[in-house]
């Protein structure tokens, strides 16, 4: 039982939403409504439960000292904090939890995303050089595009730029448009598949 219900709700709404989109009407669009609002009243307890889980591996960490431990603690205490601050003082601006957002949060994002700059530039590194015709092709391209977003570009010759926004809007279009339908036909299979039942992995191990 404990993996038929979940089962037997998940098919149910999964039949209900899709009967939704392709037969609209004013009853599934008032059920459709209402389980917004449920949504909304269910995800503070996602909040809660995903904080529970936060604590339960980190505590783990910590009592067992698993390697770099000492980061569960700075994580438990600015969970700890920021939470506290957000509670006494609200998340309005000019309180102690927007001073925390912006001194910390913000440079701390900011320094990923320049981390990840270095990341893209190593694989880019690897797959432009020039081992197969393929990887050529991809290299010369790479070139011009880059040097058609620059000013460097049009110095060199004004057909740098036409030949870039040919390659965006031609077969680098073509390309994220065949990504993207490949995409869809996925979503749609693993969809079916739940919402059939043939996927039953998110349901966790243990007997019905």
């Amino acid at each position: 039982m404990k993996r038929t219900i979940p089962l037997l709700i998940v098919m149910t709404l999964g039949f209900l939403f899709v009967a939704h989109v392709f037969i609209p009407s004013k009853i599934s669009q008032d059920f459709f409504d209402w389980f917004l609002k449920w949504t909304k009243v269910i995800g503070p307890f996602a909040v809660v439960l995903g904080v529970m889980s936060l604590v339960m591996v980190h505590s783990t960490k910590i009592r067992r000292k698993a390697h770099n431990w000492g980061y569960s603690i700075v994580a438990l205490v600015a969970l700890a904090l920021t939470t506290a601050t957000g509670f006494i003082w609200g998340i309005q601006e000019g309180t102690p939890y927007m001073w925390i957002f912006r001194n910390f949060n913000v440079p701390l994002g900011a320094t990923m995303f320049s981390l990840l700059a270095f990341y893209i530039a190593s694989a880019a590194y690897k797959a432009f050089r020039a081992r197969s015709v393929e990887a050529t092709v991809l290299l010369i391209a790479a070139i011009i595009v880059m040097l058609g977003r620059v000013s460097i570009g049009h110095a060199i010759s004004h057909w740098i730029p036409d030949i870039t926004e040919w390659i965006l809007n031609v077969p680098n279009l073509a390309a994220k448009r065949g990504i993207t339908l490949g995409v869809g036909l996925g979503m749609t299979a693993t969809s079916l598949k739940i919402i059939l039942g043939i996927e039953r992995t998110y349901l966790g191990g243990g007997k019905d």
